[in-house]
């Protein structure tokens, strides 16, 4: 086994890339990184049912948004290749009919109704479920009159009956298993697949895998691994068990929590930066308060060692935050070119292009410090680029004024506008506050129509600021077109 460490990431694409698959892969990269070793990335098709169209480009996609590079795999290569698990099935077969003639596996014949009837008697007894081991101990004739009749077969792996199995787990030390409670598990299928078992053990082997950080479920499988690579006479990586990822309430993550595709976070309008940094303190950290660890950071700091044993908790609401924090370190023209780009990709067709940079540079202080999420760009801004229509009354009437009242707050409005010599936020300021006053509203009110007029919105970036960038001809002309469509 190589001296440099080699970690693997291995999905299989049955689905979009969740929160947890990405961590893996995430805490695997960073091990990587930090160690000077190798980021691998297999495919693993083998339950050809579960395939789904798509989801291997997903996955893909997004370790390069998160700018999970891979030194070997798909789209590199590498000298360990193929890196697709259906690309190797001869070498899987190989291995486990080896294993039979050693005597530490065999054919299994029983059907798939046999075994459900088995279920339903071990579930009826209130028994563990798991094989019966009935085909363990046929004997050369039988299994000679079997093949000759062509029945199919899957080979199961012999695991010991009596005794137990222990490994060191790199987090949680040394783990020990009954082997009572481990059945002799399916290594080959009766299509040529391997199971998941095989496979992994057999391509972590001769891919030089030193290290295998994976999810805490795959825990109790680990014992079935370390008993095929004694079989093998393999040498094992070194095991690291993630914690569960757990939601606000501590149960189990789900959609309601956001267990959801990463990419659906980028359609959401949340950065890589921001992402990154939260899947890296979900079951590791540096200490009990650092929160923003730039990626170089994470790098120079991360070791297995701080990795947790208790269960990681998802917080959509810090993530959020997380993410507001990251846009607000933006320099304005850094943000400016982003917002130009989902402009670009959003705002209607009719819409005069192209959008001009300048003027995005002027709106963007705006709207800096109020930016959550990219996705929100386009709800706060797109009325200083498209034809605001006249609004209803009821759009622009505030709470304790009715119709008569704010037509007349807009008259006046109008008229004090006029008066304007230098259209900036101050002046405009001096000149609006003063008319509340004079109408005997209160300043929310006559600041919430005059908003909506010019807008078409109730909350939009700070008003007098807003309307020095949208200028004086496009507020006036919004002003007097909805004076208009009161009267």
């Amino acid at each position: 086994m190589t001296n440099q460490v080699r970690v693997r990431y291995a999905p299989s694409p049955t689905g979009d890339p969740h929160v947890g698959n990405i961590r893996t892969a995430l805490f695997s990269w960073l091990y990587a990184r930090h160690t000077g070793g190798k980021f691998i990335v297999r495919i693993e098709d083998t339950d050809v049912s579960r395939t789904v169209e798509g989801a291997l480009e997903s996955i893909l996609g997004a370790l390069e948004w998160l700018d999970l590079d891979w030194d070997e795999g798909p789209k590199v290569g590498g000298n360990y290749g193929p890196y697709v698990q259906s690309e190797r099935l001869d070498l899987y077969k190989d291995i486990a009919e080896k294993l039979v003639a050693e005597g530490k596996a065999y054919y299994c014949y029983c059907t798939p109704e046999r075994l459900r009837l088995m279920r339903e008697d071990q579930t009826q007894r209130k028994q563990p479920p798991g094989y019966d081991r009935t085909c363990r101990d046929l004997t050369k004739t039988e299994i000679e009159k079997l093949a000759e009749e062509q029945i199919p077969h899957v080979i199961r792996f012999k695991f010991p009956v009596d005794g137990e199995t222990s490994f060191n787990d790199l987090i949680r030390g040394e783990v020990k298993f009954s082997n009572h409670t481990v059945d002799d598990f399916v290594m080959l299928k009766s299509d040529g697949y391997p199971t998941y078992h095989l496979a992994n053990v057999v391509d972590d082997h001769l891919m030089d895998i030193t290290h295998v950080l994976r999810a805490e479920e795959w825990l109790s499988s680990t014992p079935k691994h370390v008993k095929i690579y004694d079989a093998l006479g393999y040498n094992p990586p070194l095991f690291a068990h993630l914690p569960l990822i757990l939601g606000p309430d501590r149960s189990k993550l789900s959609k309601r929590h956001g267990e959801v595709s990463v990419l659906q976070y980028r359609d959401m309008g949340y950065l890589p930066e921001a992402m990154f940094n939260f899947l890296a303190l979900l079951g590791w950290s540096l200490d009990d308060h650092t929160e923003l660890m730039s990626i170089s950071d994470l790098i120079d700091n991360f070791s297995i060692e701080r990795i947790g044993k208790a269960g990681a908790i998802f917080s959509l609401e810090k993530l959020t935050w997380m993410n507001g924090t990251y846009i607000r370190q933006m320099s304005s023209s850094e943000l400016s070119t982003k917002i130009k780009s989902i402009l670009d990709d959003t705002l209607p067709d009719n819409t005069i292009r192209p959008i001009s940079l300048d003027y995005i540079n002027t709106i963007t202080p705006l709207i800096h410090e109020r930016l959550k999420t990219m996705s929100e760009v386009t709800e706060l801004v797109d009325f200083f680029f498209l034809d605001i229509p006249n609004y209803p009354p009821e759009g622009l009437i505030q709470k304790g004024m009715d119709e008569i009242q704010t037509l007349e707050a807009l008259r006046r409005t109008s008229d004090e506008l006029t008066r304007v010599q230098s259209w900036n936020a101050e002046k405009l300021e001096n000149i609006l506050r003063p008319l509340a006053e004079k109408l005997e509203v209160k300043t929310g009110q006559l600041f919430g129509s005059i908003r909506v007029a010019i807008t078409g919105k109730k909350a939009t970036p700070p008003l007098f600021e807003t309307m020095e960038v949208l200028g004086e001809d496009i507020c006036k002309k919004r002003i007097n077109d909805t004076i208009a469509s009161l009267e």
